[in-house]
């Protein structure tokens, strides 16, 4: 954790399991909980001032992505085993168990990523939207694509498994 920052909140500090990776420049701000085995890799802010965020077990949030809430209304839930990739934004939505969340997506207020959903890559969920379970949406505005593949399921496993191994590596 030698040059990430946790930083209080009005009184309220950041929780964080003991096997948390945290890379240098991670923030991590006020209410916030993160759970045994993820990682916040360079340069993500987490910021819990507003609202609360709650981070699951092996979940991880790649480098440069934001991690928010809105004040009085929505905080920001990521489950279990939820991959977020590089430069997303994750404002005041929730993110069930083992979803994908692409690189420089954006996820907006009120909005739902259900358990084993993939929103690709550049994706713009709108606010209060959802994607349901087992399906692929893309787009700015994002949208239906597909239903996933048992390849997709896979590489999103896959994935999952290499930034769990990845982070236990960095932590020795």
């Amino acid at each position: 954790m030698s040059g990430s920052s946790i930083l209080p909140f009005k009184g309220t500090m950041p929780r964080i399991a003991d096997d948390v990776f945290l890379a240098e420049g991670a923030r991590v701000i006020g209410d916030v909980e993160i759970g045994g085995g993820s990682s916040v890799w360079f340069n993500t802010v987490i910021r819990g001032d507003v609202h609360s965020i709650r981070i699951g077990r092996n979940s991880n949030i790649q480098d440069n992505s934001v991690v928010h809430v809105t004040g009085g209304l929505f905080s920001t839930v990521i489950g279990d085993e939820v991959l977020v990739g590089h430069m997303a934004l994750v404002h005041g939505a929730v993110l069930e168990d083992r979803c994908m969340i692409g690189m420089r997506a954006m996820i907006m207020d009120d909005c739902v990523v259900e358990t084993g959903a993939l929103l690709a890559a550049g994706s713009l969920l709108p606010p209060g939207k959802r994607v349901p379970a087992g399906q692929l949406w893309s787009g700015s505005p994002a949208k239906y694509v597909r239903d996933l593949t048992d390849k997709d399921r896979e590489m999103m496993a896959r994935s999952l498994g290499h930034y769990v191994d990845l982070a236990r590596t960095y932590r020795e």
